[in-house]
């Protein structure tokens, strides 16, 4: 098996974005893949491409084939890779295990997402689509209701508090105010409401004990990495970041069965894979994007990624622990909470922001100074089926 490295990367801002259809996305973050790359004439040996719910959002299939014609990339290979909110991770999974056979050796691997074009209403129901189908779905259950429940449980066995969800909220919103790519901008205060020059709004509860601004956004967006063997990675101009390990594992789809319902059995094994496979331990990552969708499953996420011990990921965030110059950062883009969260796209972009983070290329008020590994939880479904990387800078 060899070596692989990520050589490019890309990603349009995401938000609400009107005037781009889906491909334009992909197409826009792929060609800034490439181009970051310096690709020049080089084919393109192979496409994957995450994507959850084109189907149901835009009536529109067969994205990567779509994409590989538009880039003019044929007759390059093309598959599109379909695992809810983790279908980023997977597809770069994919990539990377078809680099490292030696059966390619230049991958692009997007992820997108358009979300807006229909209701909030609408994309809730899209998204709970994911749930079990015989005894979750059918009784309204989302994942936001999911995710109020977990959080509950979690506040009574660890004894989480409103004011750590709210240090995360605050946390994230702060960084996604720097974040050129992230969807939200406006800062929140320690009251939970956003606040700008234009706009003070309220923040009720969405699925008790969360509150609306405990939850992502609803996105468009999309991003993209280029792959190759890191044999051939210092070719190119941009500093070769190295896929050091990555892991996935799965749990039971229906919450209900789970012998523990706050365990996210899936997190811990596909990190404990990652781990092993990048021969790093917890306390050698240097800089995480977790899954945020919900702010309890920064914390939580935290713990079973093995940084703090159970009960100490909400106690870690208020003493600053994960905030930009703590010990261990977390999700320094703003995350899912302010980056967004396009579901298809987000762990591609995961991705990206490691990357940015391990060139040391970002402006001082969101580099982590010295950052030489990276770790991003790609979370699918309500935990039934995780994705880990871990990312390594090549030294020179």
């Amino acid at each position: 098996m060899r070596d692989v490295a990520i050589i490019g990367v890309g990603m349009v801002q995401f938000g609400r974005r009107d005037e781009d259809t889906l491909l334009d996305m992909l197409a826009k973050a792929s060609l800034r893949a490439l181009d970051d790359a310096g690709m020049g004439d080089r084919g393109v040996d192979a496409v994957y491409v995450g994507n959850m719910a084109a189907g149901m959002f835009q009536h529109q299939s067969s994205i990567a084939s779509s994409l590989v014609d538009r880039l003019s990339l044929l007759p390059a290979a093309a598959d599109t890779v379909e695992n809810g909110p983790a279908s980023g991770g997977s597809a770069i999974k994919n990539g990377l295990l078809a680099v490292a056979s030696g059966y390619y050796d230049y991958v692009l691997v997007a992820g997108g997402e358009k979300m807006r074009e229909v209701t909030g209403w609408r994309a809730t129901d899209v998204v709970a689509t994911m749930s079990h189908p015989q005894v979750e779905y059918p009784y309204g259950i989302t994942l936001p209701g999911m995710a109020g429940m977990f959080t509950r449980l979690y506040m009574e066995k660890y004894g989480v508090t409103r004011e750590m969800l709210v240090t995360v909220a605050i946390k994230n919103q702060a960084m996604g105010g720097l974040n050129p790519y992230a969807h939200v901008e406006m800062a929140i205060d320690k009251e939970g409401i956003y606040t700008s020059p234009h706009a003070v709004v309220n923040n009720p509860i969405g699925a008790d004990p969360l509150h609306l601004y405990d939850m992502c956004p609803v996105s468009d967006g999309a991003a993209a990495v280029l792959l190759c063997p890191l044999e051939l990675a210092k070719k190119f101009p941009q500093p070769p970041i190295h896929i050091a390990g990555f892991g996935q594992a799965t749990d039971t789809h229906a919450l209900q069965e789970r012998e523990d319902p706050t365990d996210l059995k899936a997190v811990t094994l596909a990190s404990q894979q990652a781990y092993e496979m990048a021969k790093l331990k917890p306390s050698d990552i240097n800089v995480a994007e977790l899954h945020d969708a919900f702010t309890i499953l920064e914390i939580a996420n935290s713990e079973h990624v093995g940084f703090f011990k159970k009960g100490e990921g909400g106690k870690a965030a208020l003493a600053g622990k994960t905030r930009l110059g703590g010990p261990m950062p977390i999700n320094v883009s703003g995350g899912l909470k302010a980056r967004g969260h396009p579901v298809g796209a987000t762990g591609v972009a995961q991705a990206v922001d490691l990357v940015w983070q391990l060139r040391h290329a970002l402006p001082k008020e969101r580099q982590v100074k010295d950052a030489q590994n990276g770790l991003a939880i790609n979370f699918g479904g309500f935990g039934n089926n995780v994705t880990a990387l871990i990312l390594r800078r090549v030294q020179q």
